[in-house]
């Protein structure tokens, strides 16, 4: 199975590695489109979250499509040669596959069991198809991730008591401050900001300001929990009033520098404790360096997230029996797609014996009337389907059986087309035999 993933992830790079190769979404589709054009890949599809960037592909050669994904990133995210050896890692064939599977089902986040990976697994997909880079192995694996995503949090406890990052940041910023005496400003009104600004106001947070670059899309949210809001432009000026900042759109600018920090708290308060939770950040490092203002970013999430998540890690033999059950019959799938040529080959050479069969039926009878030959000629397909089911299912199966059957192997454990053909001939032209004449009729 040449299907392979390329990647980094929390486990493998730091947080200052990942944001600079990270993917903005609205980058994916033309990074798909890009990587189209290199010869050993024939698939592919980008998977990147706020902990992880892997592109999977399914490729004509394992070592050329390897160099070819790695040409890619040094290319067109200029990712340096010394970040291979240290942060990315390859997994190829079955592994590969488990490792989606994995990942869609929770069990390779930093929050273990998150709800938002199945949503960013499934969003990948559909960046995938619009792109025209997913065809039918990845649009396959990405579906049975799904279906192994879901059946995890419906039949397991890996999603029990939610916990995201949001939460996480809103857990650690209450360690360091008392939200209720907190004027907070939360940047971001998207999936991640709007967990964020729940929480808050659910933990009874003192005044909760959103901003966003769309002010519309900031004001809905702002109302369904009774906060303010603000365009992006009124940034500065609402940190002039904030005890709390928390940033969460992953933009690729740094919406918060350390000059609008410093501007800010010399017009108000002598402290800010910020979270930044964006990939890549929102805030300049720079600004933790401030007299007064306290800095933590998406890997310092860490220690809070392992307490919250004690309970989830006894599901995880659960979780990992559903992956090894999806990826079994992933692997079983792959592998009888090698029949589809003889298939293929069969069913043409099948038909073209019904329409012989038919073509003499309806010579030896030539009285028959148009909606007679159409009725005929329908029940010939329906036997010929019949007909066909015990060699295709044999077929199929011969082929999932062992991985890298070939074509002639299993025409060789069968039988030849020819003699398929000769069985087939022999069995329609029974069926479609016309009846004798009985006897004494004229």
């Amino acid at each position: 199975m040449p299907i392979i993933v390329l990647g980094l992830s929390h486990k493998t790079a730091p947080d200052e590695v990942r944001n600079r190769h990270a993917f903005p979404a609205e980058r994916i589709g033309q990074a798909l489109c890009a990587l189209r054009d290199y010869s050993a890949v024939r698939e592919a599809a980008i998977v990147s979250t706020c902990n992880r960037l892997e592109i999977y592909a399914d490729v004509s050669d394992f070592e050329a499509g390897v160099e070819q994904l790695k040409h890619f990133l040094t290319t067109y995210r200029h990712m340096r040669v010394d970040d291979f050896d240290k942060y990315l890692y390859t997994m190829l064939g079955a592994q590969a596959i488990e490792q989606l599977l994995r990942v869609a089902c929770g069990l390779d986040s930093m929050l273990v069991g998150e709800e938002q990976i199945v949503g960013q697994v499934k969003d990948s997909l559909t960046a995938a198809q619009r792109a025209g880079s997913a065809g039918p192995h990845l649009n396959k694996l990405f579906r049975t991730a799904l279906e192994a995503g879901k059946r995890a949090r419906t039949q397991t406890g890996i999603g029990r008591d939610a916990v995201s990052l949001g939460a996480a940041a809103v857990e650690l910023a209450s360690r360091h401050c008392t939200l209720a005496d907190a004027r907070t400003v939360v940047v971001g009104a998207g999936k991640m900001g709007t967990i964020v600004a729940k929480h808050l106001r659910a933990r009874g947070v003192a005044a909760l300001t959103i901003v966003n670059r769309t002010p519309e899309r900031a004001q809905r949210l702002a109302d369904s929990l009774g906060a303010a809001y603000a365009g992006i432009d009124a940034l500065p000026g609402s940190l002039a009033h904030c005890d709390l900042l928390i940033t969460a759109t992953g933009g690729g600018a740094h919406l918060v520098t350390a000059p609008m920090v410093r501007t800010a708290l010399a017009a108000g308060g002598p402290r800010l404790l910020v979270v930044d939770i964006a990939v890549p950040n929102d805030v300049e490092p720079n600004a933790a360096a401030l007299p007064g203002v306290t800095l933590y970013q998406i890997g310092d999430l860490r220690e809070v997230v392992d307490a919250a998540l004690d309970e989830r890690r006894g599901e995880i033999p659960a979780v990992e029996a559903i992956v090894a059950e999806r990826l079994n019959a992933y692997v079983r799938w792959y592998q009888s797609r090698a029949a589809a040529p003889l298939i293929a080959a069969l069913r043409s050479k099948a038909e073209a014996i019904r329409r012989t069969e038919i073509d003499r039926l309806f010579d030896r009878l030539p009285e028959l009337d148009d909606r007679q030959r159409e009725l005929i000629a329908g029940m010939s397909v329906s036997i010929l389907n019949r007909l066909l089911h015990a060699p295709v299912t044999k077929l199929r199966e011969t082929a999932a059986g062992g991985a890298g059957v070939s074509d002639s192997d299993l025409a060789a454990q069968l039988s030849d087309l020819a003699g398929l053909g000769r069985q087939l001939e022999a069995q329609l032209a029974h069926a479609l035999r016309p009846p004798e004449p009985r006897a004494g009729a004229r």
